[in-house]
């Protein structure tokens, strides 16, 4: 995945540059750095993964409601209990959900390195930005490649045993811990 590279026009603006840079600089932070592009990308990034997550998650919502209202109809004197393994799909699918739902929390609350002045001065953070920038680039990926994959599965018992398989094979829990230890290696520099 590319990200998209904007030219600054503050970086050729001569001596207009210096009383920009020590403005936004005097606000704590630069719209036009490099860095702050690359925070704000993070950020759409995390935004789209957590959107393609509940995407997954409201097509398991539609199979669960489906089978429930196919299966799993009013308690009647004929019939007052309902089908055992129709609940066992209908509690699969809600857990299903709610390990996506977990998965979308960690994504949208996943940390990002501070804008930190004194920390700028000893770590070089653009490139650790760009490094998260490329794993958030493949969590993307694994993302829309699990949504496709689960938007596939039309049969709620297929969905229940397959989805935890399909994240498992997506890897995103991996890459999340990739991303954690970009950031670990950020913050011991």
């Amino acid at each position: 995945m590319e990200l998209k590279t904007t030219e600054n026009p503050i970086e050729t603006a001569g001596p207009a540059r210096q009383v920009l840079s020590n403005l936004f600089y005097g606000w704590g932070y630069n719209f036009y750095r490099k860095e702050n592009q690359l925070r704000a990308d993070d950020l759409l990034i995390r935004g789209k993964v957590s959107e393609m997550l509940a995407a997954m998650r409201a097509h398991l919502a539609g199979l669960e409601r489906d089978w429930r209202r196919e299966r799993l109809p009013a308690p009647t004197r004929e019939h007052p209990f309902p089908d055992a393994a129709a609940v066992a799909t209908a509690q699969g699918l809600q857990r299903a959900q709610q390990g996506i739902e977990s998965l979308e929390t960690k994504v949208r609350t996943a940390p990002v390195p501070e804008m930190d002045r004194v920390m700028q001065r000893h770590v070089n953070e653009r490139d650790a930005l760009e490094r998260l920038a490329a794993v958030d680039g493949d969590l993307v990926l694994a993302a829309k490649s699990a949504l496709d994959a689960v938007a596939g599965l039309p049969d709620p018992a297929t969905a229940t045993a397959g989805v935890a398989a399909i994240l498992a094979q997506s890897g995103m829990e991996a890459l999340l811990a990739r991303r954690a230890e970009v950031l670990s290696a950020v913050a011991m520099a």
